[in-house]
């Protein structure tokens, strides 16, 4: 099974015989290494043998690597987004100038995502520019929703946002939330039906005014609000188990830029809905 997460996506993410998802397990990569995405490199195995090994000291991926790194990313979000704040006003004068760099930064991080989504290895040269760009648009959005509605609105998305990490980091330490493939696939599902309910929105608002299809205002928009969070914190229990598995079977330490990258996408996701929701029940809708 493969991960909902393109940027884990090339990983081998496979099921054991009690339906859970991962890399394999412990056992399995003892007897034989076929279930191991890592097996084949030179940091799961040894290369006379084809036997597993213990990889050398700081090769492979750590909690450490992974929080330092989602540090990098994250920090390079806040801090691009800080600056837009700052330096894009969202007055009446300057507005459409505003929105319109908001536009195509947000474009530019859609582009390095995908390149970087595509590409055989990790390139922190463009996980950080997709954080840089990305941050650029939440600055000039959180800069809008607050001058229309108030500050107060942005506090209590971030605030949201950083409560549904700990809550689903929390519920999946106590494994009360457990991947596994139907997890994989409900959440898969749901998240290609929310997507394209939102395209749909989207092309009627663009060609109907409005807001096209009400899926994002008033009542339909809390409903939907809240459901794309639900599907943000679904991700972050993909996200985790990704992390997990790539400590426990010696991922390569650049792959905790990938989880990093992961981390940082799917935290703007919940970010952007918080704010969502949070403007509608301030009654902008």
């Amino acid at each position: 099974m493969r991960s909902s997460n393109p940027v884990f996506s090339r990983r081998g993410f496979s099921r054991d015989a009690g339906g859970h998802a991962g890399f394999g397990a412990p056992q399995q990569a003892q007897a034989g290494t076929a279930t191991n995405p890592y097996a084949t490199n030179p940091y799961a195995t040894d290369p006379a043998t084809g036997m597993p090994q213990a990889p050398a000291r700081g090769s492979v991926m750590t909690i450490d690597d992974v929080v330092s790194r989602t540090a990098m990313t994250l920090g390079t979000v806040i801090l691009t987004a800080t600056l837009a704040w700052i330096t894009l006003p969202v007055d009446a004068a300057n507005i459409n100038k505003s929105y319109g760099i908001a536009i195509g930064a947000a474009l530019v991080a859609f582009v390095l995502a995908i390149v970087q989504s595509f590409k055989g290895k990790a390139s922190p040269p463009l996980i950080l520019g997709y954080a840089a760009f990305e941050g650029v648009f939440l600055g000039v959005i959180s800069a809008a929703v607050s001058t229309a509605i108030g500050s107060g609105v942005v506090i209590q998305a971030v605030l949201g946002t950083m409560c549904v990490f700990a809550g689903v980091l929390f519920a999946y330490k106590m494994r009360w939330i457990r991947v596994t493939r139907r997890f994989y696939g409900f959440v898969m599902a749901a998240a290609v039906g929310f997507m394209l309910l939102m395209l749909a929105n989207l092309l009627f608002s663009v060609f109907g005014g409005g807001d096209g299809l009400g899926f994002r205002s008033g009542g339909l928009g809390i409903l939907f609000g809240v459901i794309g969070i639900i599907l943000g914190a679904c991700f972050l229990a993909l996200d985790f188990k990704q992390v997990e598995d790539g400590v426990t079977y010696g991922a390569p330490r650049e792959e905790a830029w990938l989880a990093a990258f992961g981390l940082t996408m799917t935290l703007v996701w919940i970010y952007l809905e918080m704010l969502r929701l949070f403007s509608i029940l301030s009654g902008d809708d």
